[in-house]
């Protein structure tokens, strides 16, 4: 960074008397954020878990060509961020001042590590505020993209921030971070988890505690109820597919053409047509079995309509109120993410948490707005088809997780939850990505492995060590005597698996490709690529085409 400040920088921080103007806070309450019910939308959070869809829709733009928003060119930016919110604001102020001004090397190191703190206190106080319809954009995109001065911007920088996409037109459960505060205080996405056991003590009838434990119990049935419905959905398919084949073949069964010179009488059966009934025989043996399991999926579909029923009834009986997140949820929240802002950026990693031309290095495609990610998300799809399934009673179920997008310059990316603890069927994981890292793509795999790893190692449970990817990994692990966290050399095996294997380039071990290939797929797609490239990749298809004959892959 220049050491000479921008003229509006200089005079915005020359006023050491900074106007610390409260915006109008009659409606918070700094013990609780109340949200009107009719501002909360009926499908919270965005893009409701729908196991029937199967791929991410194209992304049409990356940046929008015909709106900018002129929210960086305001003059009075600066002082909007931060009017209303007080001591953190004055401090940022003070700390920012000095840091900008300062010419000595370890006194500006000083600045630096203070600006750290000083920031995350700012966004303690504007976090809660990101529910407030109110709320001035200026704010959401302090949070969003960490832009407190615009004239840290350069001239191409500010274009290109001017022209990303606002509202998220995917409707992909891809969260910038001030969407992240505002459905977290709305109450439409829990909070993150922490290593912190939750106090537990009786709930009174009516009370907030037991209104809270009666959402834990419709969280956790939701996955039963969506998941029977799934099953039952593709049931009534396999059943129209079986009903209609077994028309067919009776419609060509009962098709007797005349007997040609002894008409009206009409031919026996062809030897075709008696094969046709022995195959009417087997599809109707196949219907039954489809019925039998159609009747467990119904009733067990009933039941968690019924459970579900009986809990939304409980629930509003409840005395009718304002939703409320109480203000230390939302500060355990704010605090959860300082803590992922320093994972992104890793220990001897940058972590000065505004945005400026100094560290900002990213082309606009390596840049982590949110159409980026999904263009990446679709790849990553298009090569690892099971990257974003769980299986459950061995059907595999696409749920995308929720990705969380933190303005850092870091190059990490990971998974901080696999998915909610009391809905394992269908509830989304949780993956935090760096907005500003050196690659984007790798921060991305990164957190993708991360996500396939802690799955696989919870459906292992007790057995992660001996079964499946977590099992037949550790094991490969042990026997080359390796040294390490083990999930940091399975991620690292995954980048060179999705980067270079892919591609024909052979870099894994052989042990290790074997245990990808087999529980880690490539798509159709590439594999039949990779056979032809080599023999290595050519004995691992024959291998799919050997289990598929003997049905036991």
């Amino acid at each position: 960074m220049s050491d000479e400040l921008a003229p509006e920088i200089a005079a915005l921080l020359a006023e050491s008397s900074f106007d610390m103007e409260k915006e109008s806070d009659s409606e918070y309450d700094p013990e609780t954020v109340s949200v009107d019910p009719s501002s909360l939308k009926p499908a919270a959070p965005w893009a409701p878990v729908n196991l029937l869809i199967k791929q991410f829709q194209p992304v049409e733009q990356i940046f929008s060509e015909t709106y900018t928003t002129d929210v960086f060119n305001n003059t009075a930016y600066y002082k909007t961020a931060l009017s209303g919110e007080e001591e953190s604001a004055q401090r940022l102020h003070n700390v920012l001042s000095k840091y900008l001004n300062c010419q000595d090397p370890k006194d500006r190191t000083v600045f630096r590590q203070q600006l750290v703190t000083a920031y995350w206190e700012f966004v303690r106080s504007l976090a809660p505020k990101m529910a407030r319809k109110s709320t001035s954009e200026i704010k959401k995109m302090v949070l969003r993209y960490g832009v407190v001065l615009p004239s840290l911007f350069t001239s191409e920088q500010k274009d290109m921030f001017s022209k990303a996409i606002i509202e998220n037109v995917s409707n992909e459960p891809i969260y910038y971070l001030d969407e992240w505060f505002r459905d977290i205080a709305m109450g439409r996405v829990k909070i993150s988890a922490t290593d912190e056991a939750p106090t537990r003590k009786k709930a009174a009838s009516g009370s907030p505690e037991e209104t809270a434990r009666l959402m834990q119990l419709k969280t956790k049935n939701a996955g039963k109820l969506q998941s029977a419905e799934n099953f039952l959905t593709m049931k009534e398919s396999e059943r129209a597919m079986i009903e209609a084949e077994i028309r067919s073949r009776i419609d060509i069964a009962f098709d007797h053409p005349p007997i040609i010179g002894a008409e009206p009488h009409k031919q026996p059966l062809s030897e075709m047509q008696k094969k046709v009934l022995t195959e009417v025989n087997e599809k109707l043996r196949a219907l039954l079995k489809n019925d039998k399991e159609l009747a467990a999926y119904t009733a067990e579909f009933e039941e968690a309509k019924e459970i579900c029923n009986s809990l939304e009834a409980k629930l509003a009986a409840g005395p009718e109120q304002s939703f409320e997140v109480s203000s230390s949820e939302i500060e355990t929240e704010v605090m959860t993410i300082r803590q992922m802002a320093k994972m992104t950026v890793g220990r001897q990693g940058n972590q000065f948490p505004i945005f400026t031309r100094e560290f900002f290095h990213c082309l606009p495609k390596e840049t982590g707005f949110r159409e980026n990610v999904i263009n990446i998300m679709t790849w990553i799809e298009s090569v690892d088809p099971t990257a974003f399934c769980r299986s459950h009673k061995n059907v595999l179920n696409r749920i995308i997780p929720f990705v969380i997008l933190i303005p850092t310059y870091g190059e990490f990316g990971f998974c901080w939850e696999p998915f909610d603890r009391y809905n394992r069927i269908t509830s989304r994981g949780r993956i935090v990505i760096p907005m500003y890292a050196k690659s984007l793509r790798a921060a991305l795999l990164m957190a993708v492995a991360d996500l396939r790893w802690q799955v696989a190692k919870e459906k292992a449970s007790y057995y992660w060590m001996e079964e499946g990817l977590t099992g037949q990994y550790y094991q490969w692990f042990v026997s080359e005597k390796l040294k390490g966290d083990i999930k940091d050399y399975f991620i690292k095996d995954y980048l060179l698996w999705m980067t270079k294997e892919s591609e024909g380039v052979q870099r894994l071990e052989k042990e290790t490709r074997g245990i990808f290939w087999r529980h880690m797929p490539f798509s159709q797609e590439v594999k039949e690529k990779l056979r032809t490239r080599s023999l290595v990749y050519q004995e691992l298809y024959q291998r799919d085409v050997n289990r598929a004959m003997s049905d036991g892959y």
